[in-house]
């Protein structure tokens, strides 16, 4: 859908009259007056059209400022209304629970009417935030586009100047934090009949009956204020000081990693996903003048164990931490004060020493430093005193360079750097320093009983077009690999989605609506009927937000969304996630396939003989891969179509099945997660014991023959030879085997542990040692 399409389907009705015009801005960049000429567009492609003259530029101009003006009036004059409304709201909800509360013994207090009206007047007011919000998201892109497009067929460059003048009448910065921080706090006053939960946050957290699950998802930004206000709905924000008014910046969260940059230990680790893997973090809360740092350490265990992931952390202050990870300040002395004050158990005090006392000297053994820091504002839902869901919103992510590998000063001696506090999206630092993540991240944990299902709200939530599924991402992981493209090799599995739009069709009616009125959509298309590719829908501040590299042919990651019309649905009838018949599946390259481009830049790294035997292996690969492909050509010639499976067809349809590949970038891989349990290794023994088994029953053979046969027939010595060359053959190709795939299992590689061609070779060398056998006996029986 083109943009100008997408603005008139987005068009809210109480809003109609105050969107950009941008048919009438594109129909001015048509209406050049001046003579016929050749120049050069914003691309450096020629362009020839009537010349674009003064009086066509100050009419686009003045036409531009009018529409500017025209949607900031309309967006402050919007968003006094939604403030006067929460306000007087307030008033309504608090005097309502003050009368329940101070209800005399005949006085019932208020009626159940009152708080489903003060509900009704809520819902209205967060509907209210969620149109506007998506007003001004859809002014903020739409003006963009024409400035783009204004530059591209003009030659006259204005985006600077427009820059200058959408400051002077931010719209687009309308703070909704405070407003869905407070009408969190008054719809669960009203949900919950004026007694909101009260308790501990970590509440239930330690009760060992539970099935704990986290599963993290990506948020487009159309879709974010949709989100949190659908949350809000049935979740309050959790406020962990109540007292204290909302300040932005209390939102804000900063965390520190720390790796080696010459081998990329806890990278690596964190990504395959291996036992006992680690990551180290520093992190805290607020802006640099927070004095309180928390050190962090995250371990992986496998589910096999019986264990869970550990995050583990202590606080110091901030004035000790440079002595702490240089090893100048040991533990001891860090809580001897702790010690002393004894404000905490002394247990308590014990577990925090013995873990500093760890991460110190892993730091110091493998010679951690800092390498990257990510920095988002999040919004966390949750009961007060119920962590049976908690659900947290992480915006404006970013991720940015810590380390001084590369000669530049960054953070130099100290923990972190000092040149950037919180101010998104840090204009300041270059592109090479930061990585503006597109989405937002939303991360849902959930505890549920044995058997039990979660809420419905959620499951509808996490089924919905809102939110894209990304198992296991990690914002240490992405930023590593996008921050130092140089020397991260290995890429985490949805690196190829980060070039994809991840809004998809309304899946079924979800969403936020008004009393009576049907369910408002949320999905855009926001393709641009531009015919170039650059991304210039954001500020100046928000250029360079993917410092990214291209991953070859991609599509979202089992994007494929079967079409209406017979298609199986899932079992909440909610969501189609079928491929289509003109869809594909996605296949990515894993770290155990053979890539040539990835093995010849390893060698050319090299040099020397390796990458001169390097090229040749490549060679013989190509003329191997080039003489399968002519004989499955010619195999094929003589095939006729057979009839895909019912079953296949009720599923997929009955439109072959097309699968893409997804290649990583020149020289690197894409890690796809495979899960290992103990019963894998065990599988890989009994196989390996199998084969062995084999061979000794044929060695057993060969023995009998060569010792119970006749001396003087030369059969007796040749049958049992070939009999023990079969066995020796299937006792050196089981070790070999066994050996490749415990190394496999052990790496976590996606390797093919199925066996193609080793048991057909070795049953047709049986079969010629049998027949072998018969031939000498009929002969020596003079039958033949």
């Amino acid at each position: 859908m083109k943009f100008g399409e997408q603005l008139h389907a987005s068009i809210i009705p109480e809003y109609q009259w105050f969107y950009l015009d941008y048919d009438g801005l594109k129909q001015l960049l048509k209406s050049s007056s001046g003579p016929i000429a050749t120049w050069k567009d914003s691309k450096g492609r020629d362009y020839t059209g009537q010349r674009w003259v003064d009086e066509d530029e100050t009419r686009f101009v003045r036409k531009l400022e009018e529409e500017l003006d025209k949607v900031f009036t309309k967006q402050k004059v919007k968003s006094l209304e939604i403030t006067r409304r929460i306000q007087v709201s307030e008033r309504d909800v608090l005097d309502v629970v003050s009368r329940l509360n101070d209800r005399g013994t005949g006085n019932h207090g208020p009626g159940e009417e009152e708080f489903i009206a003060l509900e009704q007047v809520l819902s209205d007011i967060i509907t209210d935030v969620h149109d506007l919000a998506k007003f001004v998201q859809v002014n903020y892109t739409g003006f963009y586009k024409i400035v783009k497009k204004h530059d591209k067929m003009t030659g006259w460059y204005i985006r600077p100047l427009f820059d200058t003048r959408l400051k002077a009448k931010p719209f687009y910065k309308g703070d909704y934090d405070a407003s869905v921080v407070k009408l969190s706090k008054l719809y669960d006053l009203v949900r919950t009949r004026g007694n909101p939960a009260k308790g501990d946050s970590a509440a239930g957290g330690s009760q060992g009956n539970f099935v704990r699950s986290t599963t993290k998802y990506w948020v487009h930004p159309d879709n974010v204020m949709a989100v949190k206000l659908i949350i809000l709905k049935h979740l309050p924000v959790l406020v962990f000081n109540p007292n204290k008014e909302f300040d932005p910046k209390d939102s804000a969260i900063t965390s520190i990693y720390y790796d080696n940059p010459e081998t990329w230990d806890l990278y690596e680790g964190r990504l395959k996903k291996t036992e006992g893997a680690e990551a180290i973090r520093l992190r805290w809360y607020g802006g640099m003048d927070t004095e309180t740092i928390f050190v962090e350490r995250k371990t992986h265990r496998e589910d096999w164990t019986g264990e869970q992931s550990v995050k583990a952390r202590f606080a110091m202050k901030e004035k000790n931490v440079n002595a702490y990870m240089r090893g100048d300040l040991l533990p001891v002395a860090l809580f001897q004060k702790a010690r002393k004050d004894r404000k905490r158990p002394a247990k308590a005090i014990d577990e925090d020493e013995a873990l500093a006392t760890e991460v110190q000297w892993s730091v110091l053994k493998h010679k951690y430093q800092p390498v990257c820091r990510s920095f988002y504002n999040r919004t966390a839902f949750q009961l007060p005193a119920d962590a049976r869901v908690r659900i947290s919103l992480d915006t404006e992510l970013t991720m940015i360079r810590e380390d001084n590998t590369d000669g530049i000063k960054r953070s130099g001696d100290n923990w972190r750097r000092m040149d950037i506090g919180i101010d998104y999206p840090f204009s300041e630092l270059p592109p090479s320093d930061i990585v503006r993540f597109p989405y937002a991240v939303l991360e849902v944990k959930l505890q549920t009983q044995m058997g039990q299902e979660p809420p419905e709200w959620v499951r509808q939530l996490i089924s919905s077009h809102l939110v894209e599924a990304v198992p296991k991402f990690s914002k240490f992981i992405h930023g590593t690999a996008c921050l130092f493209p140089d020397r991260i090799n290995l890429l985490p599995y949805w690196m190829p989605q980060m070039d994809v739009d991840i809004r998809k069709p309304v899946t079924h009616d979800f969403g936020l609506s008004r009393p009576g009125k049907a369910a408002a959509s949320d999905d855009e298309d926001d393709d641009d009927d531009d015919d170039d590719d650059e991304d210039s829908d954001a500020t100046p501040e928000h250029e360079g937000s993917r410092n990214g590299e291209t991953y070859g042919e991609s599509s979202r990651q089992g994007a494929a969304r079967a079409r209406a019309g017979g298609r199986l649905r899932d079992a909440e009838d909610q969501t189609t996630d079928r491929p289509g018949s003109d869809d594909a599946y996605l296949i990515y390259d894993s770290d155990d396939e053979y890539d040539e481009n990835y093995a010849l830049e390893e060698a050319r790294r090299v040099g020397g003989w390796t990458y001169y035997s390097t090229r040749a292996s490549t060679a013989v690969h190509k003329l191997k891969n080039k003489a399968v492909e002519v004989a499955q050509a010619i195999a094929h010639a003589r095939t006729s179509r057979v009839a895909l499976p019912s079953r296949h067809q009720m599923f997929f349809g009955d439109q072959p099945i097309i699968t893409k590949r997804i290649i990583a970038p020149k020289g690197k891989k894409i890690y796809v997660p495979v899960r290992v349990e103990p019963k894998v290794f065990f599988a890989a023994e009994r196989t390996f014991l199998g084969w062995l088994e084999y061979s000794v029953y044929l060695s057993t053979i060969a023995a009998t023959l060569l010792n119970f046969g006749s001396k003087d027939n030369l059969s007796t010595l040749v049958v049992p030879a070939v009999y023990s060359l079969v066995a020796v053959l299937s006792l050196v190709y089981s070790v070999i085997i066994y050996l490749y795939r415990s190394q496999a299992i052990r790496d976590r590689r996606a390797a093919r542990y199925h066996d193609k061609w080793g048991p057909s070779v070795l049953c047709v060398t049986l079969l010629f040692a049998i027949v072998l056998n018969f031939v000498y006996e009929l002969r020596a029986r003079e039958i033949v």
